[in-house]
């Protein structure tokens, strides 16, 4: 399998996974012309795009879903409390219900989609699976049993660093909005998501991609000190760490 972050922040977020010629999005969030855009400098098209899958409902997750579903006739794939609380395409025999800690079949990948604590109706993270397993994990505010498990066995991880705590607690933001962000249901800091990293992967965990960065309330340079100075704690867990953004990143393989 490989992996590229075709967009990545509270602007939009859209990640590529493929095994061989087979892909699928996780997510949606940026609009379909730039997703195109992106995939072919990946030297791909939307024809590659197997299946959409929606971890939640909020717009910088699902604004390119509709467009991008409808022009490629793609499936799309979300839970019932995220299609009910959004509009994913107008073409609803795209939209295929997926539950909470199923594991479908598509692409020649096995994708699971896990439970999360989100302040969205039925928020899911993925993993995805080939021998080898990726896991897509952003929009969290807590570090529940199911993150844990996913970061304990994954070889690829996408693992969201939203905020440094002193620049959030410091920065312009009202209190209402800080307090939604430090909140089980928000966003994690470069601190708890690296700490729960340390406490929790495998050492088979080669790779992570950090994600979800807060352009107001973060710098890639600060989430990647955070994460490569805790991992030095631990002898066994040497990963590569990568950053990504607004810009997307290279195929990585797994």
């Amino acid at each position: 399998m490989k992996i590229s972050a075709l967009s990545s922040g509270s602007f939009g977020n859209c990640f590529y996974i493929e095994n061989k010629d087979n892909g699928i999005l996780v997510d949606a969030g940026i609009s379909c012309s730039k997703i195109c855009e992106k995939l072919s400098f990946l030297g791909k098209t939307p024809a590659d795009i197997k299946g959409i899958f929606v971890s939640h409902e909020h717009i910088d997750h699902v604004r390119g879903v509709d467009v991008l579903a409808r022009n490629f006739s793609i499936p799309i794939f979300a839970t019932k409390g995220t299609i009910k609380n959004s509009f994913l395409c107008s073409d609803e025999s795209l939209i295929n219900k997926i539950n909470k800690n199923e594991t479908l079949s598509l692409a020649g990948m096995e994708i699971e989609a896990f439970s999360k604590s989100h302040d969205a109706e039925e928020p899911v993270s993925f993993n995805i699976r080939n021998g080898k397993m990726i896991s897509v994990i952003t929009d969290i505010g807590g570090v529940c049993k199911n993150v844990i498990n996913s970061v304990n066995n994954c070889d690829f991880l996408v693992m969201e660093a939203n905020h440094d705590l002193t620049m959030l607690d410091e920065g312009h933001y009202p209190y209402f909005l800080k307090k939604r962000i430090k909140a089980e249901t928000g966003h994690l800091s470069n601190l708890k998501a690296g700490l729960c990293v340390l406490e929790h992967a495998n050492s088979k965990l080669k790779n992570i991609m950090l994600a979800h960065l807060s352009e107001v309330n973060n710098t890639p340079a600060l989430a990647f000190h955070t994460f490569n100075s805790l991992m030095k704690e631990r002898v066994d867990l040497k990963p590569r760490i990568l950053v990504c953004g607004r810009t997307q990143t290279g195929l990585f393989s797994v």
